[in-house]
């Protein structure tokens, strides 16, 4: 089975502000995911980012120096291994992995205004749709919400 890959363009606010309601999204959905970051510097900004993104909301998260992985709704890792039983993947950093079929689903976000993003997530949708996956693109709204466009 492939996974879905679901590309969101942020244009409207930061991914400060799209990556915690996207989560949260994940989460009320049942998912369990895995954020992905491209280094441990960025894996902490993401964990502090979650800690304190709203102060009257908790996003269930965790890493691997939090101990407990596999009991974490969201597990921030610069690896790819899933402990926490991950079906949903959310990449950040304009990567692709090797395997995206070990996932249901991908949430591919980038920000939509940086030229060089754009370009390198058009082209991680052409090698996902060439590699047979279901591939959405979803665009920001002027109020931060998300309308499917391709």
């Amino acid at each position: 089975m492939s996974a879905a890959i679901q590309f969101y363009h942020l244009t409207a606010s930061p991914l400060e502000r799209a990556l915690p309601k996207l989560l949260e999204k994940a989460v009320a959905g049942q998912f369990r995911v895995l954020l992905w970051a491209s280094s441990e510097e960025r894996a902490e900004r993401l964990n502090q980012l979650l800690w304190t993104y709203n102060p009257g909301s908790f996003l269930p998260h965790g890493s691997l120096k939090d101990g407990h992985a596999e009991e974490q709704p969201i597990f921030i890792s610069t690896e790819l291994n899933v402990p926490n039983s991950a079906k949903l993947l959310a990449v950040t950093d304009g990567r692709m992995p090797e395997k995206p079929n070990a996932f249901e689903r991908i949430l591919d976000i980038f920000d939509g205004n940086d030229a060089e993003a754009v370009a390198q997530a058009r082209t991680r949708w052409t090698a996902y749709k060439n590699g047979g996956h279901e591939v959405s693109y979803l665009r920001q709204t002027e109020q931060g919400g998300w309308e499917k466009a391709a």
